[in-house]
């Protein structure tokens, strides 16, 4: 009993026992497969598949992957002397032994199904969906900072001890009005000029300033 099947756009009449050479197939070596395209059964009673043999099959075994021998492909160029560029090619093949032949019953022996390597099988085409991440939460909206004022027009204030006053965090008037002697002995250790607030009397000054803006 033989079979004609069909693997790579190629037809291979084959029998038990028969060893092949096909294009390169998904699988490794020592493990067995099964060619489903089956165009014909020949035997005492031969059927003809329109186009394939309904429940047939071939069953086979890798034995390995080859390359082919390798094709020299001569390109010359019109009209240019002494052009030409040699191309080398070998094809990926795939070394089978033919086990068996089923005349039905194909779709439940269970074995891998004869895939070419460069065919991906349409389960594999769609990409599993992936849950969308969560959106993150929107952040809460930070207050406006409340508009600096002119720290200058304390006494002994330039730009260069409002510019520290700014670094310390003290950027409005209402800021140095609530001082406490704790935050005055802090301040003083920051702007590294200890008395001079009091001196200066940037408390009082600020309370002032404080209430000609309300």
């Amino acid at each position: 009993m033989f079979a004609v099947l069909k693997t790579g756009g190629k037809q291979y009449k084959v029998q038990p026992g028969d060893v092949l050479r096909v294009e390169k197939l998904a699988a490794d070596a020592g493990e067995k497969i099964q060619f489903n395209e089956i165009l014909m059964l020949g035997g005492e009673k031969p059927v003809v598949g329109a186009p394939f043999v309904d429940g047939a099959a071939v069953q086979a075994e890798v034995i390995d992957q080859i390359k082919g021998e390798k094709l020299i492909h001569f390109v010359r160029r019109r009209r240019k002397h002494s052009s030409k560029r040699t191309k080398g090619h070998r094809q990926k093949l795939t070394l089978v032994r033919i086990t068996e032949i089923l005349e039905s019953g194909a779709d439940k022996t269970g074995v891998k199904a004869a895939i070419g390597a460069g065919s991906v099988p349409a389960a594999a085409k769609a990409a599993p969906k992936t849950k969308a991440a969560p959106k993150a939460k929107a952040a809460p909206k930070a207050e406006a900072p409340a508009a600096a004022d002119d720290l200058k027009q304390l006494s002994g204030v330039g730009p260069a001890l409002e510019k520290k006053l700014h670094e310390a965090g003290v950027t409005t008037f209402a800021q140095i009005a609530a001082w406490t002697e704790e935050d005055v002995a802090a301040m003083d250790e920051k702007l590294s000029f200890k008395g001079r607030i009091q001196r200066e009397g940037w408390i009082e000054q600020a309370r002032k300033l404080v209430a000609e803006k309300e």
